[in-house]
């Protein structure tokens, strides 16, 4: 199975001590990188978060954002005297600059870090927010798959395309052939030209042999069948497809500047659109 690079997920957790609210979202990138929106006082699970995700996943760019709300609390409250100290200073002192400024007590109580919970209370919180975080990911994952599953059929689709088109120049290279050698006989004709035979037929061989598209079509079916085996396989074959496209492209070039009849130029042409729909599908995938 493939998976996209790009998903959401949204997981709300309700308890006791209030609610919270885990956000996942991600976007293409060529490797893994992980950005963080936490309370102060939860920035300690950033590194077992960043763990679950690289465990997870090995490309995007995946942003995660915790809001936290807590419930009210009965007890006593638990201040940290020493930065509310310093959060008192700092607004005095700024207050004492600009005399239009009111210093407002319950904005340095909301400030982070000023009302501390208890120990064994964040702990407590801390562990359903990581049960919470699971769900997320779970579901995130879950969007990435069946995205990367619409993709792998889009691309399945564009090689059952391409590999129509092969198939058919293939029956359609006999008579482009014939055209050609009919067409230098009609030129030599309306020269009056006397050849010898024998160098006609040398002639003919070696333009047989300059516009021959025998090979590319071979390695255009070897692509096909190598693509194929990538998706079967699944993971993270992102790059690998990439590779992939590059060699779709180089065949299809080849291909066109050896176009001797206009059947292989519009087939060259199909199969350039085909490739680049491929291709950008393939930007979206892990």
């Amino acid at each position: 199975m493939i998976h996209s690079m790009t998903s959401f997920a949204r997981h709300e957790v309700k308890a006791d001590w209030g609610n919270a609210v885990w956000e996942i979202r991600s976007v293409n990138q060529r490797y893994l990188e992980t950005y963080f929106r936490l309370p102060e006082q939860f920035r300690g699970l950033e590194s077992i978060l960043r763990d679950k995700l690289r465990q997870s996943m090995q490309r995007g760019k995946v942003e995660v954002m915790l809001r936290y709300s807590a419930a009210q609390q009965t007890g006593d409250l638990a201040i940290n005297d020493t930065f509310a100290a310093q959060l008192m200073k700092a607004a005095s002192t700024l207050a004492a600059q600009n005399p239009q400024a009111q210093l407002n007590v319950v904005d340095i109580l909301r400030w982070p870090g000023v009302i501390e919970a208890q120990e064994e209370d964040l702990d407590a919180v801390q562990a359903q927010l990581l049960a919470g975080f699971d769900v997320a990911i779970k579901d995130f994952l879950a969007g990435r798959g069946r995205e990367g599953a619409q993709i792998e059929q889009l691309i399945r689709d564009r090689l059952d395309q391409i590999s129509t088109h092969v198939a058919n120049l293939r029956q359609h290279l006999p008579q482009a052939l014939q055209w050609q050698r009919d067409k230098l006989v009609s030129r030599l004709a309306e020269m009056k030209a006397d050849m010898d035979q024998n160098r006609l037929e040398q002639e003919m061989v070696f333009l047989a042999q300059k516009s021959d598209v025998a090979e590319e079509l071979d390695r255009l079916d070897a692509h096909i069948k190598e693509t194929r085996h990538h998706l079967k396989q699944g993971g993270a074959i992102g790059r690998r497809l990439d590779f992939m496209m590059q060699e779709f492209n180089r065949e299809s070039n080849t291909l066109s500047s050896k176009a001797i009849s206009t059947e292989i130029t519009n087939t060259a042409v199909e199969l350039k659109v085909l490739i680049e729909q491929m291709r950008e599908q393939i930007q979206n995938i892990e």
